[in-house]
């Protein structure tokens, strides 16, 4: 497909996803520029529209920071512009504290699927693998390991695998395995504010596990980007250090710190919500294909362990894409956005299912007639 076909093709999706009125999820990309200065003119309002602007990271940008330390249970803070940038620094820095450049982690997690080789280019850093199963890795597993490793890195929920989280103990006994190794542990937070229903644990029991966490604020929280590093000061006042070595000290980031604050205001309280509905929606697509003779299926996981899960469907990426804009456009109602068909088998397309708060609004019966119109029109 030629560049242009795919760039009208992206411009048409995002038209008909922007104005559709039914909707599971709506994503601040599908908004136009002016809606999103909209909302972030009447959220700086909360926050002091006479304050002085941030310069390299005070004002605004320090009470979002000792806004996380607060909410995560750490002594301090530090904020990124991206979550790649924070993750690399952090590990970089346990690296130099306990003289092992060795990395433990899972296969499918972020540095190894989306960052492009950076931590062994950059950082010098290598990595070894405790499982490759679509899981976190178990702490039998992490023990087996036979080298040394400085860091274990765990990812919750892993995305990759279908934003699967391990039940509390699982996670408790990984954590102490990699402690009788002498290792530290970091969380690949990045949709931690998701995880404490799963889990059953409150934000800083579940930072508390491990000796530094990040966190994402357009993650979950519908920010306009950014993320956080949270662990003791000291350690947070190195990857300060190596955050302006990195090129991460903005001059000016008052925009995405007001958006990362109205987003833990907003949406934070909500996310209980969005975890418990989107059982709800998994059960009613799993029973709405199972009615329709679907060949095959599979919703992942089958009860979600947030409020973000998988869909597999045995069609092509482009007809199901197809379809699913001509659904929003004819009907004005968005069941499932892209399609992918290249993470796995021949002929078997996957997408990710996000419910947030337009999605409280569907029903199970909802649902189901969403599937039925969805799949008349892939089958045309």
């Amino acid at each position: 497909m030629a560049n242009g076909q795919r760039d009208e093709e992206r411009a048409r999706r995002l038209t008909a996803w922007g104005r559709a009125d039914r909707k599971l999820s709506a994503p601040a990309a599908t908004e136009t520029v002016g809606r999103q200065l909209e909302r972030l003119a009447a959220d700086a309002a909360a926050y002091g529209l006479g304050n002085r602007t941030d310069l390299y990271g005070d004002g605004v940008v320090e009470t979002l920071e000792d806004r996380v330390s607060g909410l995560v249970g750490t002594e301090a803070a530090a904020f990124f512009p991206t979550g790649t940038m924070a993750q690399q620094v952090a590990l970089r820095c346990w690296a130099g504290r306990t003289g092992n450049a060795t990395v433990a982690l899972h296969p499918l997690a972020h540095p190894e699927r989306w960052e492009r080789g950076a931590l062994p280019v950059l950082a010098g850093l290598r990595t070894v693998h405790p499982t490759t199963e679509p899981r976190l890795p178990l702490a039998e597993e992490i023990r087996a390991l036979d080298e040394p490793y400085g860091t274990l890195m765990l990812e919750l929920p892993l995305r990759e695998a279908g934003f699967v989280l391990p039940g509390w103990d699982e996670l408790a006994e990984a954590v102490a395995a990699a402690r009788e190794a002498d290792a530290v542990v970091h969380l690949d937070g990045a949709r931690l504010w998701e995880c404490a229903p799963h889990l059953g644990r409150s934000l800083p029991e579940i930072a508390g596990l491990a000796d530094s966490v990040y966190v994402s604020f357009y993650k979950s929280l519908g920010g306009l980007s950014g993320a956080a590093l949270a662990g003791p000061g000291s350690f947070v006042a190195e990857a300060k250090a190596w955050r302006h070595r990195y090129g991460g000290l903005l001059f000016q980031q008052w925009p995405v710190a007001v958006s990362a604050l109205a987003g833990l205001d907003r949406e934070l309280p909500r996310l209980p919500s969005y975890v418990a509905h989107a059982k709800t929606v998994a059960a009613a697509l799993s029973e709405a294909f199972g009615a329709a003779g679907t060949p095959w299926f599979r919703v992942w996981p089958q009860v979600p362990h947030t409020h973000e899960f998988q869909v597999w469907l045995p069609y092509p990426a482009d007809t199901l894409n197809a379809a699913g804009v001509r659904q929003a456009e004819e009907t004005g109602r968005v069941l499932f956005r892209t399609w992918d068909d290249g993470s796995g088998p021949p002929g078997v397309s996957m997408t990710e299912v996000t419910v947030t708060a337009p999605g409280l609004e569907w029903t199970a019966a909802d649902v189901a007639a969403g599937v039925t119109d969805f799949l008349e029109r892939v089958r045309d």
